[in-house]
């Protein structure tokens, strides 16, 4: 499908690519990976043709359609609605329903066989781009990721960048490109989407290459790995897990020719060393020399995984309860999010807080933090307790002009300058990389700075709200072997489930308004989720996890008046009236899709004028049921 050959590419005076090679066949799911700053999303960037090569080649079927979704699609803006911008996908079949409406329109004065005919092969050609599907089909995945059936109809302009770029995923899932390439797809989902999209990339027809620091969601989505390494693509015939495996025996083979060789080249040199004087021995010394220097150098093995050892000082030990939080109520105006909610913190309490978007993680963080005061309920903060919290907003706190250094000596730990070096060298800020002004730096590098901050504090209690964002692999296991010395007491909230399942001995989740707990790790509490769905289930139950009607206690506003009452009367009829007329479309979507009916003009004329006689009341009556609600 596409050919990649000895590519070269260099920014300024670093050499990203060196004679790459790598060839991508129709179904391959590629997970790329490799440290920041290696060139991973260039690599995507140069198949679509935003970068060009500097040498080698790219050859690529004619037919290849290519999807990019990357970061830079967050400035994206429009006041239409998210269904109509996800449904752009569907551009020619809609450029044909414009033609079939004016055809329709000029049914009205000019009824003519060629009309007829013309409308035939305009709904034959609609109904193969699954024109009658187009809108359910974006709806389902939508909602797939995270949307309510009511927010599909709100303008884009109205969502938060995180939730603008799942429509921009949306809308290139349903394009179906031959190409998928995805770059951190997993950045601004929740559990439950990065789940729906595991699902559904494990069925996708086409190939998929993927750049994610996410290696549970890669062990599900792949089956090749290629590492970007030494200005190479290597490749590795499996998922990120077998990478991991392999790499280890390659890495040894590697470690034993190294070795060998070095012994050899000891010994040749030696030899040099002692006969190169002496007249009887100098030719073959000199034979040797030359041996020496056409000899093809193995590498040694290049430690990827730094190691981690951090002190941390606390000038005061806590008390055994950390933080008591009872019946906590917190609505903002009429939206609920907690109702007489219990938090129990103890120390040594390592407390992961998981769950879609939406359900109040963060709400939670800041009313743990004292940062907001909840609604009702009482807030008490235990003996000697430090607390430090970690949010992405935080990066913005780091001072642009302060080098790293200096920012760290800013921050009030009274460490040596010897002391933070050593802390930051785990951070991978190594010699004068310690001297960058905080401006020049990457959004991975920033969180790592903000990240070690935080932990050379003298808190003993740290909140760490998504502290895995933007970071890479290497990163996050820093951040794993870090947390894993420290001896306080901690909450992260985060959506990695490799992090998640080495970091906590607790897990928190929100179901109906109030916070719960799993007392176990987080692979332990995710088979306990899916033996309680499926018990519920074979039971006939809804779901555990689906929300359930508000208590008595709970005020509800009860609609008094008549104009109320008739108000409430009307919105049944509508939503009877709606049910009724999406069964009539979807009998006459299957008249129009059966081709028996374009030998039949007649027929074929009265279900195209009845089709969008009820299509257009539908939209009439969904837009009345909005105005009632």
């Amino acid at each position: 499908m596409i050919s990649i050959t000895d590519l070269d590419f260099h920014f300024g005076s670093r050499t990203l690519y060196d004679k790459a090679s790598l060839h991508i066949k129709p179904k391959d799911k590629i997970g790329l990976i490799g440290l920041n700053g290696r060139g991973k999303s260039t690599l995507l960037r140069i198949l679509v043709g935003e970068y060009k090569p500097d040498g080698g080649s790219i050859s690529m079927s004619k037919d290849v359609s290519l999807g990019f979704l990357n970061q830079d699609l967050l400035s994206y803006d429009s006041h239409e609605p998210i269904l109509i911008v996800a449904m752009q996908a569907f551009g020619e079949a809609l450029e044909v329903q414009k033609k079939i409406d004016e055809v329709l329109v000029e049914f009205e004065n000019n009824y003519t066989d060629d009309l007829v005919e013309k409308l035939a092969d305009l709904q034959e050609r609609f109904e193969a781009l699954g024109g009658y599907t187009m809108q359910a089909r974006t709806e389902e995945i939508l909602e797939g990721l995270g949307f309510t059936t009511e927010e599909l109809q709100k303008p884009l302009k109205q969502f938060s960048g995180g939730w603008r770029m799942r429509v921009m995923l949306a809308k290139i899932l349903l394009q179906q490109p031959s190409l998928l390439l995805l770059d951190e797809p997993t950045n601004h989902l929740d559990l439950p989407s990065i789940k729906w999209i595991e699902n559904y990339l494990a069925g996708y027809e086409g190939a998929v290459i993927i750049v994610s620091h996410d290696r549970e969601f890669l062990d599900r989505t792949t089956n090749t790995t290629v590492e970007v390494t030494g200005g190479k693509l290597v490749p590795y015939a499996g998922n990120y897990s077998f990478y991991l495996e392999e790499k280890e025996e390659r890495n040894a083979i590697q470690k034993g020719a190294f070795e060998n060789q070095q012994a050899q080249i000891r010994q040749a040199e030696r030899f040099i060393e002692r006969f190169k004087a002496k007249a009887s021995k100098a030719k073959q010394a000199q034979s040797r020399v030359k041996a020496l220097d056409k000899l093809e150098r193995i590498e040694d093995v290049a430690a990827d995984d730094a190691k981690v050892n951090i002190k941390f000082n606390f000038t005061v030990t806590p008390g055994r309860h950390i933080l008591r939080m009872e019946h906590v109520g917190k609505k903002y105006g009429e939206k609920l999010i907690f109702r007489d909610t219990h938090v129990h913190i103890e120390r040594g309490d390592k407390i992961a807080l998981i769950g879609a978007n939406g359900k109040g993680k963060s709400t939670l963080m800041r009313l743990v933090a004292g940062q907001e005061a909840p609604t009702s309920g009482t807030h008490q903060l235990g003996h000697n307790v430090i607390m430090s919290f970690y949010a992405q907003h935080q990066l913005e706190s780091l001072r642009i002009d302060n080098e790293i250094l200096q920012e760290m000596v800013e921050a009030g730990s009274k460490r040596t300058e010897m002391e933070l070096r050593s802390v930051l060298g785990s951070f991978l800020f190594t010699g004068d990389e310690v001297y960058k002004k905080i401006k020049v730096l990457s959004g991975g590098e920033k969180s790592r700075v903000a990240l070690a901050k935080t932990l050379i504090s003298e808190a003993n209690f740290l909140l760490l709200d998504e502290p895995t964002n933007h970071l890479d692999m290497q990163s996050v296991n820093i951040l794993i072997q870090a947390l894993d010395q420290y001896e306080g007491t901690y909450i992260v909230i985060s959506h990695d489930r490799f992090f998640v399942e080495n970091v906590a001995n607790k897990i928190w989740y929100i179901e109906d308004y109030q916070l719960k707990e799993y007392p176990g790790t987080y692979a332990e509490y995710e088979q306990w989720q899916e033996d309680r769905e499926k018990a519920a289930k074979k039971a006939g139950l809804p779901s555990p996890s689906a929300p359930k009607p508000l208590p008595k206690t709970e005020p509800v506003k009860e609609a008094t008046s008549t104009s109320n009452s008739k108000q409430k009367r009307e919105l049944a009829e509508v939503e009877t009236r709606i049910e009724q007329l999406e069964k009539e479309l979807a009998q006459y979507e299957s008249q129009l899709a059966d081709p028996a009916i374009y030998n039949n003009t007649a027929q074929l004329k009265d279900a195209t004028l009845k089709f969008e006689q009820v299509k257009k009341e539908l939209t009439a009556q969904n837009k009345r049921w909005e105005e009632l609600v």
